[in-house]
């Protein structure tokens, strides 16, 4: 148990930096957001968006686009917005990849060679992913509120905690469900180079998936295999609540991705 916690705080260690810099830079964006929300708010623009769209259109979309066009809308676009989204993701997968590159590199024979079972190997990994998601979304969420304190024009209407909460808890399952995915590939691959590559295709795949199905509906009938597909931020932004069954896919698909990856990892052949 001594040498699993040494080893996870080794690789704590060596990853700091690349989480680190990405949860400054992403609790920055929502700062710079925020700005640009408040400069709109400011000018009156988010009116003159709203009388742009045609009467039918509103009709036809209600008072959900209207929140959408909004102060609030803005604020949480930080996230869903792609940008976030595709680094969080990819950073998961990164993660989750630790495996395969210590097969490669053969640092695992000299972790091996120490009293310690496979499967903490894994174990490490996830609760490395965990740890990485909840410290990720934290300072993404202190830097909305840092900077609805500071940069909010007076009198405007906030996200309410809860939505925030909600988004976080959103985007954090979909990052889990990925670290899940990843970390089965990983288990199974002998080049950190090749479970990455493979994961990111298929995220790429689901995503393209997901975007299809939302747009021709011939592709609904299989868009339910992307895990992108259970990551519904408008809805919320929108003011529906957050499906229970969303958050079940999503963790249901990371917990099934880790289960496999202890099974391969365990018999799988792993010298360098």
């Amino acid at each position: 148990m001594r040498i699993a916690f040494l080893l996870l705080l080794h690789t704590l260690k060596r990853t700091r930096t690349i989480i680190l810099t990405t949860g400054i830079l992403l609790g920055a964006f929502q700062l710079v957001l925020i700005a640009v929300a408040g400069s709109i708010q400011n000018e009156g623009g988010f009116d003159q968006l709203a009388a742009l769209i045609p009467p039918f259109a509103r009709e036809l979309l209600g008072p959900s686009m209207v929140s959408f066009l909004s102060f609030s809308g803005i604020v949480c676009l930080g996230y869903f917005h792609l940008a976030p989204m595709g680094s969080l993701v990819g950073l998961t997968i990164a993660l989750a990849t630790t495996p395969a590159s210590e097969i490669e590199t053969g640092f695992i024979d000299l972790i091996l060679s120490r009293p310690v079972a496979r499967h903490w190997i894994i174990t490490r990994t996830i609760v490395m992913s965990v740890l990485a998601t909840v410290f990720l979304l934290g300072l993404m969420i202190a830097g909305t509120w840092i900077g609805l304190k500071t940069l909010a024009p007076e009198g405007v209407q906030w996200p309410t905690p809860q939505l925030i909460r909600s988004l976080a808890l959103n985007l954090g399952l979909l990052m889990l469900c990925w670290s899940g995915i990843a970390l089965a590939i990983a288990a199974a691959s002998r080049r950190r180079s090749v479970a990455g590559a493979l994961s990111g295709l298929l995220a790429l795949a689901t995503f393209l998936l997901d975007y299809v199905g939302r747009l021709w509906h011939p592709a609904e009938s299989v868009a339910w295999l992307s895990p992108f597909r259970y990551f519904s931020p408008f809805d919320l932004v929108m003011g529906t609540p957050l499906p229970m069954k969303h958050l079940e896919v999503l963790a249901a698909t990371a917990l099934a991705g880790y289960l496999i990856a202890y099974a391969v990892f365990r018999t799988r052949d792993i010298s360098h």
